[in-house]
């Protein structure tokens, strides 16, 4: 049963009260889980401050208008209750020098240099499947992530494996699914690229001639009404609003 949460928003003032009369404690220390209240990019953020604690992400009603079917007061109420649906999400994991960083939605090469492109090798399992690859920027993502920016770049998602999204490929090459098992390897063959994971701020820069290696992390993260967060009436009023 979760007692205490942690809340990470822009309007703490406007969800705190709600789940405070749903009987749940409001702290930073030891929480159980951690209230996201705002859109994608504060669920993220969550994950970053609170990293491996069971997540609620909730839609804020002041950017984000919420459908018929949901409601804040009585989301929360399931929530409290422990009648609203978990799921896991898998996290992948970028290997570059000696430094490590962790993504829930994906990890991103883009081109520094914004009037040239970057050209890459990539190698699935070891074999070499892209040779000199140039693009705008190479994305590998989760099946939740896809439906953020490699949807934007593919125009579709995928509810299994890791996806790697090439943005204005010379080739062609819109996207690759492989299994969720898999090792990608990315080398550099014209740079400087950076390289961003989820929406961080802090970046990295890769040179021609390295590497980054991606994974599934042996990171998972337990989410509380995905469903409802994700639910595409919800993100329709959302879009007429903007």
């Amino acid at each position: 049963m979760i007692s205490k949460v942690a809340v990470v928003s822009h309007y703490r003032e406007d969800i705190v009260p709600v789940l405070e009369q749903s009987g749940i404690e409001i702290s930073d220390k030891s929480p159980d889980a951690v209230v996201a209240y705002g859109g994608d990019g504060i669920f993220l953020s969550s994950e970053r401050e609170f990293p491996g604690l069971p997540k609620f992400p909730l839609r804020d009603s002041r950017t984000s208008p919420l459908c018929a079917a949901h409601n804040t007061r009585d989301l929360v109420e399931r929530f409290a209750s422990g009648k609203l649906e978990k799921n896991v999400l898998i996290k992948i994991d970028g290997f570059f020098r000696n430094k490590k960083i962790t993504a829930l939605n994906d990890i991103f090469l883009h081109s520094i240099n914004r009037n040239t492109a970057i050209r890459c090798d990539v190698w699935i399992d070891d074999e070499l499947h892209l040779k000199d690859e140039a693009n705008d920027g190479i994305g590998i993502a989760t099946p939740h992530g896809s439906t953020a920016y490699f949807k934007n770049i593919t125009n579709c998602i995928f509810r299994s494996g890791i996806g790697l999204a090439f943005s204005n490929s010379r080739d062609h090459s819109s996207h690759i699914i492989v299994p969720e098992n898999s090792v990608i390897k990315i080398k550099v063959t014209r740079g400087p690229v950076l390289v961003i994971n989820d929406n961080s701020t802090e970046t990295s820069r890769l040179e021609s001639g390295e590497e980054i290696s991606v994974r599934k992390s042996e990171e998972s993260l337990v989410v509380y009404g995905l469903k409802d967060f994700m639910c595409q009436a919800c993100r329709a009023l959302r879009h007429a609003k903007i």
